[in-house]
């Protein structure tokens, strides 16, 4: 959910993702490549990303990724699914 949030403002590299996120989560959370890649293969097989290839901002190669119209509708899916999961767990904390 964090990749497919981090993607809705443009295009970003792998690097550009991770620190994507944790600029969004206020340092809470800090992707590794090894968490990274597999997830953002996974997600263009689902078809939610499509990538390219690209030059990074110092004249490297890099693969760039880009939330495609599945992933957008992905992206609000498991938003409204973790507002329910998020309250349910509120509730069950309030409860004695």
């Amino acid at each position: 959910m964090l990749i497919l949030k981090a993607l809705v403002a443009g295009e970003l590299h792998g690097l550009g993702i991770s620190r994507r996120i944790q600029q969004i989560s206020g340092g809470t959370f800090l992707v590794k490549p090894g968490s990274l890649f597999p997830a953002l293969h996974r997600m263009e097989e689902e078809g939610w990303l499509s990538s390219f290839w690209g030059e990074s901002e110092n004249n490297r190669r890099a693969k760039y990724y880009r939330l495609s119209k599945s992933g957008l509708k992905q992206l609000e899916v498991d938003t409204e699914r973790w507002g329910r999961i998020t309250w349910a767990i509120a509730q069950a904390l309030k409860s004695s």
